[in-house]
């Protein structure tokens, strides 16, 4: 039972935490990637698409001097997508659930965090604005701001993470329990020795 429960959390793991991770940075192929933040000043992008990018998933990885982004629910970013006069594209980033920041050099304090700011499902073809600002969070010690573009991005399923994390509640739990109530096997009573006979027959 205790490898049962073992393979139930590692499944979990892949469905809650690896397969979103996978689909958001490998799924598709990148388009590129523009610094809308740097030396203090927010500026915008202008990025040519094209129908057959569709759909385009957008991702702004912030990098700040911290060990990680407490937002507390507040907003770190805004980002806006438009074309033609119209917004395809509006988002808020926290950046709370990035716990796997990458180091942009062993030498620097500095760390990369990522967040999904959407998915842009239909493209028609030409010039898109995207336009970075803050949000309230003003505390974050940001350095630079990128946005990266990928085409052909698979969509997420909803329903990953929820099940995800239930299958890592159940597969902890249970193997939690078989630690403390797996107890040891019972003894073979056959493995010891017969008790000394006394008496009438005995050989002492």
């Amino acid at each position: 039972m205790r490898f049962l429960f073992v393979l139930i959390l590692l499944a979990g793991t892949a469905i809650g935490f690896v397969y979103p991770w996978a689909m958001s940075n490998f799924s598709g192929h990148e388009i590129g990637a523009w610094r809308v933040y740097d030396q203090g000043r927010f500026r915008p992008v202008t990025v040519t698409l094209k129908a057959g990018d569709a759909p385009v998933r957008v991702l702004v990885d912030l990098t700040a001097k911290a060990e990680r982004i407490v937002s507390q629910q507040r907003t770190v970013l805004t980002l806006t997508a438009a074309t033609a006069g119209r917004t395809v594209l509006a988002s808020t980033l926290q950046f709370n659930h990035a716990d796997n920041p990458r180091q942009v050099s062993p030498q620097l304090p500095d760390k990369i965090f990522r967040d999904e700011a959407g998915v842009i499902e239909t493209v028609s073809p030409g010039t898109y604005l995207f336009t970075a600002g803050p949000g309230d969070a003003d505390d974050i010690p940001i350095r630079a701001v990128d946005l990266i573009l990928r085409s052909g991005a698979g969509e997420i399923d909803q329903r990953a993470r929820p099940v995800g994390y239930g299958l890592m509640a159940v597969g902890l739990i249970g193997f939690l329990l078989t630690l403390a109530f797996g107890g040891r096997r019972p003894e073979n009573p056959n493995s010891k020795p017969p008790p000394p006979r006394w008496g009438r027959g005995s050989s002492t």
